[in-house]
Order: structure tokens, then sequence, then C-alpha cells
């Protein structure tokens, strides 16, 4: 089964980058929908709960990110088994993996519940938003593990070149969260927790799902007697994983920074970022498809020797992404007041958004490249590469360059916007040249 799939990929890589590339695109999509979908019912809650949902948001991130982390570590290892044809080894491999997420999840919630407080506090979040915010990250953190899991379960699934699988696991638990936030926000009374309740319950959903697939489809037998502790598979799988995670880390960070230069102004300023992110969140759908199919391709390609296929597959992704990504921009900036009115009503929030998204466009092609150089690079096995672009473009130019507009200058608020552009540039100029110069010492 495998070793046709491979074979298919190697005789026509640009289609199996689609076929790779739209499950998850789909499923990504749901994803974007429901958070879209979500802003909404809380944005009916008041001004209040969407910027405690904002604040929220980061730490949120700080899950994601510390799992895909893990998970881009675990693809990455086991396409390149399944290019080199090694079956067992991505076996095992699967099972560190997931043995791997299940420890730091635990970790993660053990440490995390009783520092909500002063976490939150660090961001700028004061009286009834604060005590919001922590409502809906405790009842998010009781279902950590579950997320964990399952998204380990995904990145297994897309390792081995099947996204369908993966999407399924994604769609049915969401279209979950999306009949049960609203059930819980409004018909039991229970607020922005409500919220959180649902996307708790949804992940315990998938994680289900994800011991059923496994069972029933995977290509990989992942049983006990396929493990074999090995220090290497973990020492592997954290040296993509970690600057991955380290990686992600840093963009929420930057969020963070980003909610409290906004708060500098209003809450406002930072309900509309909000919505702002999420739209963004939406030119990036395509991307994160293609991220994840371009990092499969360039593991079984670079495992099984075929170079210059990896060189063809990079390049191309690249370009699809930054074409695509600009064609979003420019529909974005066509009608950024009717986008902003799906999630508020406020007028003064939607006025400090128009302008805020027609300048935010300009960083989603900038974005696209980084991503999907990024992907490649761990596909071949290299974390760091991807974590040196994000600590450029964030710690090294966007965000003092926006300390220094907003705190020093004393410039508005879209002076942040063009902090982001101009880190964007620089970041994409690196990656463009680490990319370039990986490519050329592979023997082709």
């Amino acid at each position: 089964m495998q070793k046709s799939k491979l074979n298919q990929f190697i005789k026509s890589p640009k289609k199996a980058l689609v076929t790779l590339s739209i499950p998850v695109i789909v499923a990504a999509l749901v994803e974007t929908l429901y958070t879209i979908v979500d802003a909404i019912f809380v944005g009916r809650l008041g001004a209040g709960a969407l910027a405690a949902i904002t604040f929220a948001w980061p730490f949120f991130f700080i899950l994601v990110a510390i799992s895909l982390g893990i998970n881009a570590g675990i693809g990455s290892r086991i396409s390149r088994f399944l290019g080199e044809k090694n079956k067992k080894q991505a076996e095992n491999t699967a099972i560190h993996g997931l043995l791997i997420a299940l420890i730091v999840s635990l970790l993660i919630a053990g440490i995390s519940i009783p520092l909500l407080n002063y976490l939150f506090s660090l961001t700028g979040a004061s009286g009834d938003v604060l005590q919001m915010a922590k409502d809906y990250m405790f009842i998010i953190l009781l279902g950590v593990v579950f997320m964990f899991l399952s998204y380990a379960v995904n990145s297994i699934f897309s390792a081995q070149g099947d996204t369908k699988t993966a999407m399924k696991i994604d769609v049915y638990s969401l279209i979950l969260n999306i009949i049960l936030a609203p059930i819980f926000i409004f018909l039991f009374k229970l607020g922005i927790k409500g919220a959180a309740l649902a996307t708790s319950v949804s992940v315990l959903f998938a994680f289900i799902q994800s011991l059923y697939y496994l069972r029933k489809v995977s290509y990989l037998n992942l049983k006990l007697r396929s493990f074999k502790f090995s220090l290497d598979i973990i020492k592997e799988i954290i040296s993509v994983g970690f600057p991955s995670t380290i990686m992600m880390l840093i963009v929420s960070f930057y969020v963070i920074f980003l909610n409290k230069a906004m708060v500098h102004y209003s809450v406002s300023h930072v309900a509309a970022f909000g919505i702002v992110s999420r739209l963004e969140s939406i030119a990036t759908l395509p991307i994160y498809g293609l991220s994840v199919g371009a990092m499969t391709l360039a593991g079984m390609f670079y495992g099984a020797k075929k170079y210059r296929l990896l060189e063809k597959i990079s390049w191309y992704a690249i370009k699809i992404s930054a074409v695509v990504t600009s064609i979003i921009g420019i529909i974005f900036f066509a009608i950024p007041d009717t986008l902003l009115r799906v999630f508020t009503s406020d007028v003064n929030v939607i006025n400090i958004g128009i302008p805020y998204t027609r300048l935010d466009v300009f960083t989603f092609p900038l974005m696209a490249i980084t991503m999907i150089i990024s992907r490649i690079m761990q596909g071949l096995g290299y974390g760091f590469p991807g974590l040196m672009i994000n600590l450029i473009r964030v710690l090294l130019v966007a965000v003092p360059l926006a300390y220094v507009f907003v705190f020093v200058l004393g410039y508005g608020y879209l002076s942040i916007a063009v902090a982001m552009i101009l880190g964007g540039i620089i970041a994409t100029v690196v990656g463009i040249y680490l990319l370039a110069r990986t490519l050329k010492g592979c023997q082709f």
C-alpha cells in the first residue's frame, strides 16, 4: 500500500502535493469556520467577552504550538522512514510520539492551571475580562491530553500520505464543536465557559475517533510488540519538534505583545485586532494544507534519495502559496468593512479594523513563503532554520520596531502593522536563502 503510494507521489509530485493538501485544507477550513462562528457567538456576549478570548488565544496557541511541534518531529521521522521503506521503525516512531504527547500534555495541565491568574495578569487583562479569560482556559486545559493525542494521531496519518483520515477526524469533531457551542453558550447560559466546554468535548470525541481509525485503516500497526525504546528516535523527534515548538511559541509571544500594545489604545483596539487575526487565519488556510503536503513529500523524497523531485516540489509549493495568498489579500483589501461586520456591529471596532486589515494583507504572501520553507526544512529533518526565520521576523525586527513605534515614538496603532510587514520581508529573504543553500547541498 505504502510502496504504491510513494511511487505515485514520485511519478507526479505536483499532483501529489494537491492530493495531500486538499484534505488538510478542508479540515483547516472547518476549524477556521468554527473559530469564526465561535467568535461570532462570543461577540454577542459583548466586547469584553470578545477581548477575553483574544487574551486567551495566545495561551491556547501555546498548547497548539507545543502539540504541533511534537507532531512535526513525529511526521518528519515517519515520512523519512517510509521513504526508506522501513515500516518497523516508522511504527516504533509513531508509538514513541504518542507517549511523548501524553507525558507533555499531562505536565502542561499540571503546571498551567495554578498559574492562570498570574499569566493573564501579565498580558494586561483585568477585572471581568481577566476572570472570563481564566474561566475559558481552565476548561480548555482539562481536555488538553485528548487534544495532544488526537493531533499526534493526525500527524501519523499525514506522514503515511493519508491526509483524508486526518481530515475526517478533524471535520467530525469540529462539526460537533459547532453544534455544541451555541447550546452551551446560550441555551445552558454558560457564556464564555460554554465555548470552552464545547471545545473540550469535541477534542475528547476526536481522541475516540483516532483510536478507531488507528485500528481500522492505518497502514502502520501500532501495537506494543512494535515498541522498542529508542533514545535516538526521541532525539530525532525533539530535534525537529523542539525548534518547531519554540518557533510557534515565538508567534504566541508575538500575539501577546501585540495584545498588550493594542490595549495601550483601548479594549476596542484589542477586539479589532482579534477579529483581524481571525481573518488572517483564513488567508493561511490553503498554505497550512500546502505546508503539510510539502513536508510529507520532502521527507519521503529525501528518504528515497529523489533529490531533483525534492527541489522541484519545494519551489513549486512556494510559488503557489505566494500566488494564492496574494489573491486572498486583494479580496480582503477591497472589502474589509464587510468582513469585519460579520463579527461585530460595534462601529468603533469596525472603524479601527478597516485600515489595519488593509495593511495586514501585505503580510499574507510573506507568511506563506516562510511557512512553506519552514515545513520543507522540517521534512528534511532540520528544525532550526524555521526557528531562525521566525526569530528574525518576530524578535529581531517586528517586536522591537513595534515597541519603538508605539511606546517610544508614540505612533498610532497602524504602526504595528508596518512593523509586521518589515519583519516579514526580512524573514522571507533569509528563508529563501537558507532553503536554496540546503537544496544545493543535496547531491542531484
